[in-house]
């Protein structure tokens, strides 16, 4: 009987250069396609749609079930306006509420909302800034509804940092809330940053609201005005 012989034989050198060559032209194409930047970008972007659309369900439910709403804290003297109407800011009351906490800084900005005057601008401690009893950023007390809060804590922006704090920008990442005394309404904004959201598909462009600069929720989206340094 015959025998053969078997040789084995591995990858050339050569071979495995040309595949590791291949295999670093595909991850390079990879990531150009994916661009993982922008990915995490309209992650945010989807994070913080999400959360405004919990916030305006939560409020709505304390709205419609709280015989005497308080939409600015323990009254609604910081909401926008007077008993007369929303035309006009109070010089000592009204607020804007940020999502931004104390231990990051304290916002001195106050030429807000496209140059009309919000000398304070409400801001609370990291330990309570999720709060839901009126406490955290947002000052309504959904604690205090029959069964308690419907959310477990209130969301912040996913990067929720504000550039110079005497200057807040319309592209800094936080949330803003403001509210009406006079009709109770209110608005919450979120500044979105991926070009999915901001160029293809124009989320804050098509939200309607009356500033394109942000993605405006709520039930007046009119408060917070047409300027774009609030």
């Amino acid at each position: 009987m015959n025998k053969k012989t078997v040789k084995n034989q591995g990858f050339t050198l050569l071979e495995l250069l040309i595949v590791i060559a291949i295999i670093a032209i595909l991850s390079v194409i990879l990531v150009l396609v994916l661009d993982p930047a922008e990915t995490l970008k309209k992650s945010r972007d989807s994070q913080r749609m999400s959360d405004l659309a919990t916030l305006k369900t939560a409020l709505g439910l304390y709205s419609t079930s709280t015989v005497s709403p308080l939409m600015g804290g323990a009254s609604n003297a910081a909401c926008k306006g007077t008993s007369a109407g929303d035309a006009t800011y109070a010089s000592v009351t009204d607020k804007i509420f940020y999502s931004y906490p104390t231990e990051s800084g304290t916002i001195t900005d106050t030429t807000l909302d496209g140059g009309a005057t919000y000398p304070l601008k409400n801001q609370v401690a990291l330990a309570t800034v999720a709060a839901t009893n009126n406490t955290g950023w947002l000052p309504v007390n959904l604690s205090g509804l029959p069964g308690g809060s419907p959310i477990s804590n209130l969301p912040i922006d996913p990067v929720n940092t504000i550039t110079a704090l005497g200057t807040v920008a319309s592209t800094d990442l936080v949330y803003r809330y403001v509210c009406s005394e006079y009709t109770l309404k209110y608005e919450i904004d979120a500044r979105l940053e991926s070009t999915a959201y901001t160029v293809d598909d124009n989320k804050m462009a098509k939200d309607g609201g009356n500033n394109a600069a942000y993605y405006e929720v709520g039930t007046d989206l009119g408060l917070l005005g047409t300027g774009t340094d609030f």
